[in-house]
């Protein structure tokens, strides 16, 4: 298969990766929030975010079991239907059964995840990553932006049930492609049965506990900011239509083209000065939400930090992205890949889940200044993390 044919996947399938995540943390805190629910509710449903963390418990399943483009086709047809029945449970008093749906989604999401992460580390060939990543985070980026902030504007227009009427007819569609996907074979029977012992070697690796810290913290500056973003947005007095059309034009543009321009960036400087300058400029862009809250800034300036925000979010998402490939094995890369993702998960769970107590008691201005240094800690892990790195142009 050509890299040209490769690229095309990998957009179609890290669209459906992102879809149903631009759902959970984008379009629903603005669905529950216009409902009445309050900031602390509207945070601690970021712990619907768990199987996101929990899904290395059966990310062997996926090495082990079946091919992992069918697996990818269950799930989002599985959410195609739990979606369509949200509509039918309050929003404004959110309960049992309504929490139990979006568990269940968020499940099924966390499966495709594996699923699609480990595909797609199978499909690349080694020096394919950067120009991949770049492709990857800019269809998962649009998709973010899709499932939130477009939805959203058809919400302001047509009605909550329709959004999530359509969502589900999406997810279906990606369903449907998902299936055809190319057979992508990377381990024989055998090694698919043997995953404990590989992946006990690859935690035994020296430096390996420092590198699974970096991968917890490297993000936890953004988590614990995005919970909050679109609660503060409502509270400046934006309506609904405006925060989603600011999300879906100049959004979209920002995420693409940091994502481009971090997958260039990372394949010509290198992938270690690629995640610490892109990181950097990606953790910098809390302050711009910041300012903003501080100087009680308008409209156009929340515009200017919702643009910042989205750019340098794909600057740094391509170059952590291209590292945690880079560290996994292809035949255990569904086990490998999840047990990576599932820390920086975890981040996000517990940072969301607090995120709403925390703004509440500091006030958005210092909330966000706090996200920004919760962002600097993993800088001192990228000793370790080097030593993982077998890049030539370092």
């Amino acid at each position: 298969m050509n890299l040209r044919r490769k690229l095309w996947w990998v957009s179609v399938l890290y669209f459906a990766e992102g879809f149903p995540f631009g759902i959970a943390i984008d379009n629903l805190p603005v669905y529950f929030r216009v409902h009445g629910v309050s900031l602390a509710d509207v945070g601690l449903m970021s712990l619907l975010g768990a199987p996101w963390t929990l899904k290395v418990f059966w990310a062997p399943l996926v090495d082990r079991y079946g091919e992992r483009r069918h697996w990818v086709a269950g799930s989002l047809a599985c959410m195609a239907g739990l979606l369509a029945m949200l509509p039918l449970f309050d929003p404004a008093a959110p309960g049992f059964w309504t929490w139990a749906l979006l568990l269940l989604f968020t499940t099924a999401s966390a499966t495709q995840d594996i699923a699609i992460d480990a595909y797609t580390i199978g499909l690349l060939a080694p020096g394919e990553e950067g120009v991949a990543n770049g492709v990857r985070v800019s269809a998962y980026r649009a998709s973010l932006v899709v499932g939130g902030g477009g939805l959203v504007v058809l919400a302001g227009t047509a009605g909550w049930p329709v959004v999530f009427w359509v969502a589900s007819m999406v997810l279906l569609a990606l369903a449907a492609s998902a299936w055809f996907t190319p057979a992508v074979v990377v381990a024989t029977d055998r090694e698919r049965r043997q995953w404990l012992a590989p992946l006990r070697d690859w935690i035994a690796k020296p430096g390996a506990i420092a590198v699974l810290l970096f991968v917890l913290i490297y993000k936890l500056g953004d988590a614990a900011m995005a919970p909050m973003v679109k609660p503060f947005w409502l509270d400046r007095g934006l309506t609904v239509e405006e925060i989603g059309i600011v999300s879906t034009s100049v959004g979209v543009f920002a995420s693409l083209a940091g994502a481009m321009l971090g997958g260039v960036y990372t394949s010509r400087a290198g992938m270690f000065r690629g995640l610490w300058v892109l990181g950097l400029a990606q953790a910098a862009s809390n302050l711009g939400y910041a300012s903003v809250a501080a100087a009680e800034g308008g409209r156009y300036a929340i515009y200017a930090a919702s643009l910042l925000e989205s750019f340098t979010g794909g600057l740094g998402t391509a170059a952590f992205l291209s590292f945690l490939m880079h560290i996994c094995d292809k035949r255990q890369a569904a086990t490998e890949y999840a047990l990576l993702s599932a820390l920086f998960g975890f981040t996000r769970s517990v940072a969301g889940g607090v995120s709403g107590f925390a703004a509440a008691r500091l006030g958005y201005a210092d909330f966000f200044v706090t996200t920004f240094v919760l962002a600097l800690p993993a800088y001192a892990l990228l000793p370790w993390v080097k030593a993982w790195i077998h890049d030539d142009r370092e």
